[in-house]
């Protein structure tokens, strides 16, 4: 199995069996419930050896229970690495053919670093050598493309 369809699959279990708990939370104080689904985050994203951010970037969405782990997630997987062990062309071709009609270009290009930035009008991909941040739901063919990027651009191996 792809590494990037187990952690967001762990992650939507887990999320969804302290659900109750988040919901009490969220009415208490919004803050104490976001404070919990960052913390299932943080447990889910260890096992993988992944600092893994669970985003809320539009205001409401903390309100879309159904949603939890499936959009706008940030894998913080190595603060050291400044480049792509692979060429940024290559990150390019395989997003146009995994994800189909979307646009691409380089980004975060200053102080010797690199990024790709991958993206339509309505949702965009961040690929930096560090980090990846998904700022969309994570259909097939994103999750297929992730997988792909988790294995090939990070290097992670599942470990047994």
């Amino acid at each position: 199995m792809m590494i990037f369809s187990e952690l967001t699959s762990d992650l939507q279990a887990q999320l969804k069996r302290d659900l109750a708990q988040i919901r009490f939370l969220l009415k208490k104080n919004q803050g104490m419930g976001y404070t919990r689904i960052v913390e299932i985050g943080k447990e889910v994203g260890k096992k993988y050896n992944i600092k893994l951010v669970v985003n809320f970037p539009k205001e409401g969405r903390i309100d879309e229970f159904d949603m939890y782990g499936r959009r706008d997630l940030s894998l913080i997987i190595d603060y050291e690495r400044k480049r792509f062990p692979i060429d940024r062309e290559l990150i390019k071709q395989k997003a146009k053919e995994m994800l189909g009609d979307i646009q691409t270009e380089d980004a975060y290009m200053y102080e010797g670093k690199e990024g790709v930035r991958v993206f339509t009008d309505n949702w965009k991909i961040d690929i930096l050598p560090h980090s990846l941040h998904i700022w969309t739901e994570f259909n097939e063919n994103v999750t297929a493309f992730c997988d792909w990027l988790m294995e090939n651009v990070y290097q992670m191996k599942k470990k047994e």
